[in-house]
């Protein structure tokens, strides 16, 4: 698979089939994907791949939260700006509409809403999951390096005929992560990833991305 092909077919898989991912597939991609760029080489990047009676733990610990009422822990930093501005709101209005309506949820089924999204926390049946971490004195620089690293994973990911789902929202559940996994204190999560097999049965829409005029600027 070629680069192209492989950013063109990446997307945020949300239903996976239960097969396991092959632990050479992910060796590989893993040990690839250090060559991501990375600022003085910092390599800021804390990785853990859980899987197995580990993963079915950390699901359940985190379902059980839901099912009490609990809606999570003291977030360590914001997903979203405070306030949401044009056109970011209405990029974000209209990815809701697709993923929802695609499963037939109407915009006013806060339940069925939330139902959904709670998927989130079971990786969306997944049977795999990654949680990188980065040191809390790291600055900005360092979290963009990060993001560039899970790119390179996601895209490596696609040349081993695998998907996946960056998830920030396992940031809202984060003590339970840590129980399960035990990370130095140091540390702070900074998303969740679910690996696996694409549900070929399930709605996977694509969402459209804003056309080049809108975000890039030619000068010269």
């Amino acid at each position: 698979m070629d680069v192209y092909s492989a950013v063109n077919s990446r997307q945020s898989i949300r239903a996976f089939t239960d097969r396991a991912v092959p632990r050479e597939a992910l060796d590989r991609v893993l040990a690839a994907a250090a060559h991501a760029p990375s600022g003085s080489n910092l390599q800021p990047w804390h990785v853990y791949v859980v899987r197995g009676a580990r993963l079915a733990e950390l699901k359940k610990r985190v379902a059980e939260r839901i099912t009490a009422g609990d809606s999570g822990d003291e977030r360590e930093y914001p997903i979203y700006p405070p306030s949401i501005e044009s056109p970011y709101r209405e990029r974000l209005a209209d990815l809701g509409e697709r993923r929802y309506g695609a499963l037939g949820i109407a915009r006013d089924d806060t339940q069925a809403r939330l139902r959904e999204r709670a998927r989130n926390w079971d990786c969306y049946g997944a049977s795999t999951a990654l949680f990188c971490y980065l040191d809390r004195d790291m600055p900005v620089a360092q979290w963009a390096d990060a993001g560039m690293y899970l790119q390179t994973v996601m895209l490596l990911l696609r040349a081993e005929q695998l998907h996946s789902c960056a998830q920030a929202a396992w940031s809202e559940y984060h003590r339970t992560v840590a129980e399960t996994i035990s990370p130095p204190p140091r540390r702070i999560l900074f998303c969740g990833m679910s690996i696996g097999y694409a549900d070929p049965s399930a709605p996977q829409p694509r969402i459209p991305r804003a056309p080049l005029a809108e975000t890039v600027t030619f000068l010269g």
